[in-house]
């Protein structure tokens, strides 16, 4: 295939794209200050429409800062004074309806008006119409349908930042508490293209809140003052996730657009992503460092990860992806960096949240989308890329922008970083001419390595694919057609995830200083000479399972502090109340609830449960193919028998809290004398009980046929 043939035929609508679409202008924003201002510039011309799809909003953010660097005013009272001088003028902002473990860093609800109290015509909505563990991550403004933002940036906290990344900056502080660098991108659209992502972002605001906003006109430019285009008339595809919902069947556009311009490259592929896990673009990326001709490939990464929590599941990923990618490099030509500022506070980095990708000065990628597999199919994701169509003008452009990312990171002019790169023939030579001491690219070197077996039962945390209660209906209806079954190897795997999770979080914590073994033996022994321990134990199974906190942690806590049968005695008891107030809670929703948590085959749900009442259960929590706490919504929802409800209950946990007591009671050993734990004895139990879910899956299955 020529490489015009290929130029004309990446976009392929609905396959790598939902739209394509043309722009007049076109411009970059490189890093929260140049969005923020950008933003401001474009909102002051509004007369009409904003409208705000995000991952997050804050309404406290403040968006710009005068030459003493004093903030104005923030986000909320921004768009207040925009309403209040603009009567036509109607805002509104879609927020990711978050699970409360997100809630740390959030405002608390603009609805309640405690924080900020919304104009009239600033309208404040949340989107909940995502699957169970997904996340709506879409960053998109479009104002008067003719000028759209779409990248990696929200309008909330944490996020300002200049391309200089000072270490210390007094302006980058968030709730009095400074944080550090923060580097990401957006780009800015008008025309057709700015019109199909309004688009996009009234049809989410009508999936979450019934009403239909029709396309606005309105007189005047709203293009953000004094901002020279980078792009003029060029050819614009739209990418987007969409999980399956709703009667929907989702889109893998962002997945496929990343295969096709792998695919296409020539010279060279530059990426700068915040994660780096996606398996399929992983086997794309190998496949061309196999070719003895292939581009050179460079990925600009961050350094450290956000908590614990994400160092110990998405860096482990990362560092089995880069291993292998390393490992296929024959002719060295993968490079991972990551951007080094002397100075920073210890145990920060530049936090790298950009997600884009630039092809051979032909391609131009800034989106929401992380090479990672839940940003291929399961959270709603929106990537914009130029092509440069084989115009020089804007194969300059683009080749402009890649330099100036890589001057920025390595604090030089970009005119130097193409000068060199001209000079040396390749990124990878011009990075390490260029490094210095003080700022730079450095090597990410310093990868975990953990066995496989581990890190496949790492690899849950990262899935593809939502898991819904509508697959409660395909496991437990017979039809009289042969149902794909559920492999073992992945009940091994989220058996193995949930204990291997729990020691990673004993041993490899950031909290390790504080949970050290002493400590923890410690406050064990403290607990276990309250008279009030066991009923907080047995009390906290609730929220924690409103929540999604991991109950098996509860249980090794109590059988540690406890003993291993008065701890499992709690964990019963404690499971049994969370599993009633979730069926209490669950007879007061209305139908139209229930069904927007089991999904589009309630029906076939509420018949499999009803007529197997007791039986359908025990599977369920044997089987946990959702979490705890919805199974027991849509159970006490649909007004099953609750004494079939608890005993199947009972019946279907049993085994996995007697499993967790083993493993607290060696734990315990571990904590005393490491020699003696029992490995045996922890991998015997393992088996007995993946054997066990597997013989009551297949049981199920034959009672049914019969």
């Amino acid at each position: 295939m020529s490489d015009t043939c290929i130029t004309q035929r990446l976009y392929r609508l609905g396959e790598n794209c939902c739209a394509v679409a043309r722009t007049a202008r076109a411009s970059v924003l490189v890093d929260g200050a140049a969005y923020f201002d950008a933003f401001v510039r474009a909102a002051q011309r509004a007369e009409r429409s904003i409208l705000i799809v995000a991952w997050d909003f804050n309404s406290q953010t403040p968006l710009t800062f005068d030459g003493s660097g004093a903030a104005a005013p923030t986000l909320g009272d921004f768009l207040n004074s925009l309403a209040r001088r603009r009567w036509r003028l109607h805002t509104r902002v879609l927020d990711w309806d978050y699970p409360i473990i997100f809630g740390r860093d959030r405002e608390f609800s603009p609805l309640y008006g405690l924080n900020w109290k919304p104009h009239r015509r600033v309208h404040f909505e949340y989107d909940d119409t995502h699957p169970l563990a997904g996340s709506h991550h879409q960053k998109i403004v479009v104002i008067d349908d003719k000028v759209a933002f779409v990248g990696g940036l929200d309008l909330t906290c944490k996020r300002w930042d200049t391309p200089a990344h000072r270490p210390g900056d007094p302006r980058r502080t968030a709730a009095g508490k400074p944080y550090p660098p923060f580097h990401d991108l957006m780009m800015v659209l008008d025309g057709a293209a700015a019109r199909e992502l309004a688009g996009i972002a009234r049809a989410r605001w009508h999936a979450a809140t019934g009403e239909t906003l029709a396309p606005v006109e309105a007189g005047s430019d709203p293009w953000p003052d004094g901002l020279a285009p980078d792009f003029h008339n060029v050819e614009v595809g739209i990418a987007c996730t969409a999980p399956p919902v709703n009667f929907t069947a989702g889109s893998h556009d962002v997945e496929q657009l990343y295969l096709d311009m792998i695919a296409s490259a020539k010279r060279y592929i530059y990426l700068e992503n915040q994660y780096f896990t996606a398996d399929k673009v992983g086997k794309a990326l190998a496949a061309r460092l196999a070719e003895p001709d292939g581009p050179e490939i460079v990925l600009v990464t961050r350094l450290l990860s956000h908590g614990w929590l994400e160092e110990m599941t998405m860096h482990v990923l990362r560092a089995r992806l880069i291993r292998a990618l390393r490992a296929a490099d024959a002719n060295k030509r993968f490079h991972v960096y990551y951007p080094h500022v002397e100075g920073l506070a210890e145990g920060t980095c530049i936090d790298m949240h950009s997600k884009a990708m630039i092809v051979d000065d032909e391609w131009l990628r800034i989106g929401s989308a992380n090479i990672s597999n839940r940003s291929m199919g399961l959270d709603t994701e929106c990537d914009a890329v130029v092509a440069a169509g084989g115009a020089a003008r804007a194969s300059a452009a683009i080749r402009g922008i890649r330099d100036r990312l890589l001057a920025e990171h390595l604090g030089v002019e970009p005119a130097v970083v193409a000068g060199e790169i001209a000079r040396t023939g390749s990124m990878r030579d011009a990075i390490e001419s260029l490094n210095n001491d003080s700022r730079g690219l450095r090597q990410l070197n310093d990868l975990p390595d953990w066995s496989p077996v581990l890190v496949n039962a790492i690899a849950i945390a990262d899935p593809e694919r939502p898991v819904g209660l509508e697959k409660l209906a395909e496991e437990f209806m017979f039809d009289g057609a042969e149902r794909p079954r559920l492999p073992l190897a992945k009940i091994l795997g989220a058996v193995l995830a949930v204990f291997v999770g729990l020691a990673l979080v004993w041993r490899h914590a950031a909290l390790a200083d504080l949970v050290s073994a002493d400590n923890v033996a410690a406050w064990a022994a403290q607990l276990s000479r309250q008279w009030w321990a066991p009923l907080v134990i047995v009390l906290s199974y609730t929220p924690a399972s409103f929540i999604m906190f991991p109950r098996p942690l509860i249980t090794l806590a109590a059988v540690i502090a406890l003993g291993a049968w008065a701890g499992a005695a709690c964990a019963i008891g404690g499971i049994l109340i969370a599993a009633i107030a979730s069926y209490g809670a669950g007879r007061l929703l209305d139908r139209h609830t229930v069904r927007r948590l089991a999904g589009p085959k309630l029906h076939r749900l509420t018949l499999a449960i009803k007529q197997r009442g007791l039986l359908a259960v025990t599977a369920v929590r044997v089987v946990p193919v959702a979490p705890f706490a919805v199974v027991g919504l849509v159970a006490g929802a649909i007004r099953i028998n609750l004494w079939h409800f608890v005993l199947g209950t009972l019946f279907g946990m049993l085994p996995g809290v007697l499993a967790a007591a083993v493993f607290g009671v060696q734990i315990e050993l571990a904590l005393d004398d490491p020699a003696g734990v029992n490995y045996w004895l922890i991998a015997g139990v393992c088996v007995l009980f993946a054997g066990g879910v597997y013989g009551v899956r297949r049981w199920f299955l034959r009672m049914e046929r019969e």
